[in-house]
């Protein structure tokens, strides 16, 4: 069991990896040990498990608790990272108030499904700070649209944090979970109002390695050209990799997880990872949006800049509480992030979170993409950790 009981807020956190459904979730409940039924609990939650039976059992055992959650590529617990695991984050307190939402998309996009989820702000007693978790279906569509329809809801006031959900790498189906019903090309959210500060950090450790680069041909996720060049000539003559990555699309895909694509906002660089090629028209496949008339870096990064990048969103979330001992964290880490660590090395990620800001109460998931909106433009991630922080 994991506990933080502060004054108002309190998170716990219970885990298991066992492959039963049933023993899976009686474990993780055990561990919970709440002292009184939470306001909301997250379901982090390997996409082998039986999501209708844990939906139901959490009714059960919490009939007034609200209840999201979604499959995953990869689990965080306060142990470290895990994988074909079950995770329940719980968020409890009288400095908490929980109002949640989901929206039904398709295969084609997601934003009216996220504003149809964030209208769940609506029926919020807002306090003093709020903020909206989102988690979208990582399989549909152009995910900045998941930002969009949020946006369209919360404005400027109320900043977004999330990810996309996964499945693993299987690229099939993911799964989204409101309430007892069980979702697919989905949007759920939560939105959390807390008497208490909630604070937000957004890190990746990838680093501009070329000039800025005018964006002139793109459509949704498809880069064409970069200077009125084939993008995928630029990216290819610029890092110059060895020739196996110029044609096979494995070796490509895995030169392209430590090499993603920065596009600048005004306040930020938002990094895209880049999935695949296309030959033929020499253009680059990214996971979202690259907008035509926009800049773009070609970057690079380590094993270290990446790790160092971990403690530092955890920090700036941490920092952001304005002096308030972190009640719990919940992170959002793309799955291309747990790639560079590799699994003989990934728990020194959570090793470095927990000696950045103590032994607090945190789980998490590994994301098809991660949502953070705090300000300005943009607010769809990827390879990068994104970190609330309860206050």
């Amino acid at each position: 069991m994991v506990t933080s009981m502060v004054a108002e807020s309190w998170v716990q956190v219970g885990a298991s990896s066992l492959n039963d459904t049933g023993q899976a979730l009686e474990q993780a409940l055990q561990a919970l040990q709440c002292p009184q039924d939470p306001k909301l609990i997250v379901a982090l939650l390997a996409p082998n498990f039986d999501l209708a039976a844990i939906a139901e059992q959490l009714h059960g055992t919490f009939p007034h608790t609200q209840v999201i959650g979604c499959t995953t590529s990869g689990e965080i617990t306060p142990g470290g990272a895990v994988a074909n695991a079950l995770v329940l984050w719980a968020l409890g307190g009288s400095a908490i108030e929980v109002s949640t939402g989901s929206g039904q998309g398709d295969a084609h996009g997601l934003r009216q499904a996220a504003t149809e989820a964030a209208h769940c702000l609506d029926h919020l007693e807002q306090r003093a700070n709020t903020v909206l978790i989102v988690l979208s279906d990582g399989l549909c569509g152009d995910q900045m649209d998941v930002v969009r329809g949020a946006y369209d809801v919360a404005g400027i006031d109320v900043p977004l944090v999330g990810g996309c959900a996964g499945d693993y790498l299987a690229m099939s189906r993911t799964r989204q979970i409101h309430g007892r019903r069980v979702m697919t090309q989905a949007v759920v959210a939560a939105a959390v109002s807390s008497d208490r500060p909630l604070g937000i950090g957004v890190s990746h450790g990838w680093t501009p390695a070329s000039d800025p680069m005018l964006v002139t041909g793109s459509k949704g996720n498809i880069l064409s050209t970069l200077e009125d060049k084939p993008a995928l000539d630029v990216y290819l003559d610029f890092f110059n990799p060895e020739d196996i990555v110029r044609t096979d699309p494995a070796a490509f895909a895995n030169f392209a997880a430590t090499h993603p694509i920065g596009i600048r906002r005004r306040d930020k660089i938002e990094m895209r990872h880049v999935t695949g090629f296309n030959p033929d028209r020499r253009e680059l496949i990214l996971v979202a949006e690259v907008p035509q008339g926009a800049l773009a870096f070609l970057t690079e990064g380590n094993f270290d800049s990446v790790l160092n990048a971990a403690a530092q969103s955890c920090i700036s979330a941490v920092e952001a509480l304005n002096g308030f001992p972190p009640a719990g964290l919940l992170l959002f880490d793309c799955v291309s992030r747990r790639a560079v660590f590799t699994e003989e090395r990934v728990h020194e990620e959570t090793d470095l979170i927990t000696s950045s800001c103590g032994a607090v109460p945190m789980a998490g998931f590994y994301t098809y993409g991660e949502i953070a909106r705090t300000k300005g433009a943009g607010g769809f991630h990827n390879q990068t950790l994104v970190t609330l922080a309860i206050g």
